[in-house]
């Protein structure tokens, strides 16, 4: 399977706890956030739907199944990009894999710290996300529509370790999960919970 991808600069750019029913559909909020709790700190997403409604709704959807906790960031590429999303138990990772949804118009762009689903081409967004770490307005003219943006800790976010880059090897991860991660990759940083709460 191809791995999902977010930029079309391929030189560069190329993409345990077992919750994870698809909860029933529930009505999203306008406006929420999502604490991240991970190993080297703190960050807090804030959910704007008006700005991406499928995507947000999607989120919304993952965070609430416990979808994320335990995921590794896996991709880490400084002043571009921190991406994560393939779950570390691969059978609960098999159960969206192809549970696309469509894309959203862009509405804001990508600038630092807002959060954007990754893509293997149009209407193919599933469960991968990233966080801008730099103004990448490039990724909007390819669709990259952000949902949601870091409004406490992008301290934090920036301090994710990149030691690794892009070598974790996606087919892998989707076949082995965090076994593989964990022994090939021991420093990558994680989310330990990521959790809906209320907004301020």
């Amino acid at each position: 399977m191809k791995p999902l991808l977010f930029s079309l600069l391929a030189a560069c750019l190329t993409f345990p706890a077992i919750a994870q029913e698809t909860p029933k559909a529930a009505a999203v909020p306008e406006t929420f956030q999502v604490r991240f709790e991970t190993s080297c700190g703190d960050f807090v997403v804030e959910v704007q739907r008006k700005w991406a409604p499928k995507g947000a709704d999607r989120f919304h959807e993952l965070v609430t199944a416990g979808y994320y906790d335990e995921c590794r960031f896996f991709r880490v590429v400084p002043d571009f990009v921190v991406q994560w999303g393939i779950n570390g138990n691969p059978a609960v990772y098999a159960k969206w894999k192809d549970n696309e949804i469509a894309d959203d118009p862009v509405v804001q762009s990508n600038l630092t710290g807002f959060v954007t689903f990754a893509t293997k081409g149009p209407d193919t967004r599933t469960c991968q996300l990233f966080i801008n770490t730099a103004d990448n307005k490039r990724l909007d003219a390819l669709g990259f529509a952000p949902f949601g943006k870091v409004v406490e800790g992008m301290d934090v976010v920036k301090k994710i370790n990149a030691e690794y880059g892009q070598k974790p090897n996606q087919l892998l991860i989707q076949e082995q999960g965090n076994e593989y991660l964990k022994s090939s990759f021991p420093k990558l940083d994680y989310i330990r919970k990521a959790t809906v709460i209320p907004v301020k």
